[in-house]
């Protein structure tokens, strides 16, 4: 399970120390990455040098409003600074107002700053219906991302089953599915993963592995 693991700390008041202890489980348990905010992106390509564990950032986080040519800067800008996975937040309002051309743009244009770098695509699903769900996995399969993804963990909900069964179905193999906020126990995380979820984002990953109950969000 720990090479499904994306080890997260997004909070804005996240201290070097809490990175650098981040990075350090991460290389003990040999998670697939961690995934901060950008700001922290050079510090934990520097600390997890030699190892496999992969830098993760998010790219026009948490609300997704930015314009297209921002979020694009900003993954640029992670790139040249060690960042080889990028989280991005779909356009939501443009969702819901049926924009799926603008959403689907905005989406181009961070696949396209990452430079065949995995791009993974934040759908936000509490606030969004099954038929709004299935409209952005289109999006995301026509835009040609790498993951379809549940959640912020900064909304008012995270992951459910059965959105991330919904998100596998409407991807038909042409994205893989992360699941993020909500996971709290060893038995969530196995059924995300049986719902067909090929990565999970959650800041308790150590305590997960380690059968432990969390109360965290994300």
């Amino acid at each position: 399970m720990n090479k499904l693991i994306d080890h997260t700390l997004l909070k804005a008041d996240s201290t070097q120390a809490q990175i650098q202890k981040l990075c350090e489980e991460a290389r003990t348990y040999d998670f697939a990455s961690v995934c901060v905010n950008p700001t922290w992106v050079k510090y934990c390509a520097e600390a997890l040098k030699g190892s496999d564990v992969k830098v993760c950032t998010v790219i026009g986080f948490p609300l997704g409003a930015a314009t297209s040519a921002v979020k694009a800067f900003e993954t640029r800008d992670a790139l040249a600074n060690g960042a080889e996975e990028f989280d991005m937040v779909i356009n939501i309002g443009a969702l819901k107002d049926h924009n799926y051309a603008l959403v689907e743009e905005d989406i181009r244009s961070v696949v396209a700053a990452a430079d065949h770098h995995c791009v993974k695509v934040i759908l936000e699903t509490c606030l969004l219906s099954k038929e709004e769900i299935v409209k952005a996995c289109e999006c995301c399969v026509n835009a040609k991302a790498t993951f379809v993804k549940t959640s912020t963990g900064f909304s008012t909900a995270g992951a459910t089953v059965e959105n991330v069964k919904l998100m596998k179905e409407s991807v038909h193999g042409a994205c893989k599915v992360k699941a993020a906020g909500g996971v709290r126990c060893y038995e969530d995380l196995q059924a995300m993963v049986e719902a067909g979820a090929d990565r999970i984002g959650t800041s308790a990953g150590v305590k997960l592995l380690q059968k432990e109950n969390v109360n965290s969000s994300y």
